[in-house]
């Protein structure tokens, strides 16, 4: 490879992928190490050795090499995106003091910091207080502080893991500011640490000394360590790039940079995001997340466990599937299509609410996942369509709340994740929301985003405009066929939008009743 290029790495759920892109936003060579999620010691805990993420990080790389021999001299930059929200305690030394924490862990404590009279004053004034509550009992740093004193008081650097692996590729404790969501002390407003007044001093166990400096997307974080070269096979000096989390990667990479665009992810959390060049909080008191793109903010309405519950179906009903696809050399997922196509728009009055798990708002802590409608001539593939329908729902509440609190109409979506390479979500998402509905020209969206922001910090493209407009292009686009489109919209306002409403009374005493979820 005689043209030079960018190596993005993504650190995902499932897998780590090491990506070559050109300028144009073509990927030129990939290789993939499948993760083990997490393991589980205790129920709801989910957690991850932090070297295993390096060590498959240095395996996607060499494979990479020895899969595409001469590429890693071409490499003229590498940026790093990662999924959000798991912590890693380094001790003074730079290694691992326990498990990171994944950010599908569900611990929590009861064991917090005390806020001072005027904060709880505020915030009961403000009506958050059990949001505010539950902020402290679900962060990490609260928990290790109150089960694990020893592990807090040698901790030297308390890393999300996209400082993690910066660190261990440059040798420095700098990350971007694109990177940082989690329970962290961090001002989403102004993106940068939060000042010594802010109240989450107070209500996270945080030392200011753990946190890394943190630099805004395409910064130059440092170069590659002789140490990492070695582990990576990454030539010595390679300049180490600001990327950004890795669903603001994925919004950039499917080319959402304008407000009227929505990006749609079909990953294993599901969620509906557009970038903002204001702060705007879609939910009151939750905060929008850092854009990949320095000073913007990506308003995001999630679906925690979104699409997981295709793989949960595929368990659990997908039996015939699996072994036809094992037998053919296709996927499961792709024989799938063939069930929601034999089903018509709307499932015959099979609904499906997708909140197999609680949220702090919208939805609430007591929030459980709900099947309504069913009847004698439903089947499985009845299900797995209310399932996909469910979830597009939810997301078009979403997309609604972010248009009501912009001002701005969402005119047409991007769809990126797992789901996105299905022909039947594309469709049933478009009649929907009644908007074109596009994939990418790639799948690979974060690690695209990713790559974008090193080519700007390169120098390759003048600004982030002009680079997402070369590096990102328009796949394949589903227009709504109007009569689904009628279908699904009688349902949506006149069934789905009452369900919450109706059900939450019955959640909450299923709560109260068999203590699952836990109360607090």
């Amino acid at each position: 490879m005689a043209e030079p290029t960018i190596l993005a790495i993504d650190n995902g759920t499932q897998s780590v992928r090491a990506l070559l892109f050109d300028a144009s936003g073509k990927l030129l060579a990939k290789s993939q190490v499948h993760l083990q999620a997490y393991y589980s010691d205790q129920p709801g805990w989910a957690e991850h050795d932090p070297q295993g993420y390096w060590k498959a990080v240095c395996d996607a790389c060499q494979r990479l090499w020895q899969e595409h021999p001469g590429a890693r001299e071409s490499v003229a930059g590498v940026a790093i995106t990662t999924q959000r929200a798991t912590v890693v305690n380094l001790g003074a030394d730079g290694l691992p003091l326990r498990p990171a924490i994944t950010w599908l862990d569900q611990r929590r404590t009861d064991v917090v910091p005390p806020l001072s009279a005027l904060w709880r004053t505020a915030f009961a004034l403000a009506g958050v207080g059990g949001t505010i509550n539950y902020f402290r009992g679900e962060a990490e740093v609260n928990w290790i502080k109150a089960e694990q004193p020893h592990i807090w008081d040698a901790t030297h650097k308390l890393l999300l893991l996209s400082g993690y692996l910066n660190y261990r590729m440059c040798g420095e404790f700098v990350d971007s500011i694109g990177s940082q969501v989690g329970y962290i002390p961090f001002d989403y407003k102004r993106l940068a640490w939060a000042k010594p007044s802010d109240w989450k001093w107070q209500a996270l166990a945080f030392k200011p000394q753990w946190l890394p400096q943190l630099l805004p997307p395409g910064a130059r974080l440092g170069s590659v360590s002789a140490s990492a070269a070695a582990d990576t096979g990454i030539v010595a000096g390679t300049p180490l790039l600001a990327a950004a989390a890795d669903k603001a990667c994925e919004v950039i990479g499917a080319g959402c940079q304008q407000p009227h665009i929505g990006c749609l992810s079909y990953g294993t959390t599901a969620t509906i995001n557009t970038t903002s060049a204001r702060y705007l909080e879609v939910t009151p008191f939750i905060p929008p997340y850092p854009a990949a793109i320095p000073g913007a903010y990506s308003t995001e309405v999630q679906i925690f466990r979104g699409y997981w519950m295709v793989n949960w179906f595929k368990e659990q009903f997908g039996h015939q599937e699996r072994a036809q696809a094992a037998a053919s050399g296709t996927t499961p997922e792709q024989l799938f299509d063939d069930l929601v196509n034999a089903v018509p728009p709307g499932s015959m009055g099979l609904m499906l609410q997708p909140y197999w798990s609680p949220g702090i708002k919208q939805p609430g802590p007591e929030a459980k996942g709900a099947i309504v409608g069913f009847g004698d001539v439903h089947t499985r593939a009845h299900v797995y369509r209310a399932m996909l329908e469910g979830l597009a729902y939810a997301l078009r509440e979403g997309k609604e709340r972010i248009e009501k609190r912009s001002g701005v109409p969402i005119t047409e979506l991007r769809v990126s994740g797992g789901g996105s390479q299905s022909d039947a979500a594309m469709q049933l998402t478009a009649d929907i929301f009644g908007l074109p509905t596009s994939r990418p020209h790639l799948y690979e969206t974060s690690g695209l985003g990713a790559a974008i922001d090193a080519a700007v910090g390169l120098g390759w493209h003048a600004d982030f405009a002009s680079a997402i407009q070369k590096m990102t292009r328009v796949g394949q686009t589903f227009t709504p066929i109007a009569a689904h489109h009628a279908i699904y919209d009688a349902l949506y306002q006149r069934v789905y939008q009452k369900m919450y409403a109706r059900l939450q009374p019955l959640y909450r005493d299923i709560q109260r009743i068999t203590g699952y979820p836990k109360l607090h």
